[in-house]
């Protein structure tokens, strides 16, 4: 199923089970249109992730009218938004982290606080397309190849970046200068950093292919002083415990109404203080 924009109308591709809410059904087109929010990798799991959205927002506006919650709508908000703005405002509790919570949880994950890893490296990017299987093996199987010779002729990195990479980093030996987080593809990103000086082993796969990689400089990072990110610190355990609050008021929320159609996690006592 694809999921397009709100405007348009999305045909269902399978049977959707009825969804309702203390005996009142969640339309399918309003499923349809709120998948487009929680895409999947299937459209029965975007279904129901999508269901469960709506009925949470169900759970919250029977409650903010149980309460008589009329609020005042803010810039690009629908009444709704702003009765259920209101409501969490009213019922869920939002405390400030102390100093002593804050130390305890910097002194317990030093590796959080420090400057950014910067790193210096170079590739030989062996490109194949994502769907060409036939491409892909290829291009992985001639990696080892050249890694094999480079593990003991590791001169040659440079001329083999020129005959064989399609990156236009070719033309400097495979040179990609300093790298910074978010400046590649994540999938490259997440293992080129955790790699030590020197040429990898193993080839890095990517969208673009298999790329040899060597990191040229690497400083790790700086441990940062408590006092230049306590306010981050405090920031984080302040969502942190708000998001707990938040689920455990939906599961008090569920355990009290007559869900049909999707899974809600239910409390059958209060759990949010």
């Amino acid at each position: 199923m694809e999921l397009i924009d709100s405007v348009s109308v999305v045909e269902p591709t399978h049977e959707f089970a009825p969804v309702l809410v203390n005996g009142i059904a969640i339309e399918e087109q309003e499923i349809l249109q709120e998948m487009q929010y929680h895409p999947a990798d299937s459209a029965p799991v975007a279904q129901q992730h999508a269901a469960r959205a709506l009925v949470v927002k169900r759970l919250f506006l029977e409650r903010a009218e149980a309460l008589h919650i009329n609020a005042e709508i803010l810039t690009g908000e629908s009444q709704d938004e702003a009765n259920i703005r209101e409501l969490l405002v009213q019922e869920i509790n939002r405390p400030e982290a102390d100093d002593a919570t804050c130390r305890r949880y910097f002194e317990a994950n030093p590796d959080k606080f420090k400057t950014p890893v910067i790193i210096a490296a170079s590739h030989i990017l062996l490109a194949a397309d994502p769907s060409d299987m036939a491409a892909r093996a290829q291009a992985k199987a001639q990696s080892k190849a050249i890694l094999n010779t480079l593990a003991t002729n590791p001169e040659q990195f440079v001329d083999f970046a020129k005959r064989y990479s399609a990156c236009p980093s070719k033309e400097m030996g495979g040179e990609l200068g300093q790298l910074s987080k978010g400046s590649t593809v994540p999938e490259f990103e997440r293992q080129i950093f955790a790699l030590p000086q020197g040429l990898a082993n193993e080839a890095i796969e990517s969208r673009y292919g298999y790329h040899i990689t060597r990191v040229d400089m690497r400083v790790e990072g700086e441990p940062l002083p408590y006092d230049q990110v306590a306010d981050r610190i405090a920031s984080y355990l302040r969502d942190r415990v708000y998001h707990q609050a938040i689920h455990q008021y939906v599961a008090l929320l569920a355990g009290e109404a007559s869900i049909e159609g999707v899974d809600i996690e239910a409390a059958d006592s209060p759990l949010v203080q």
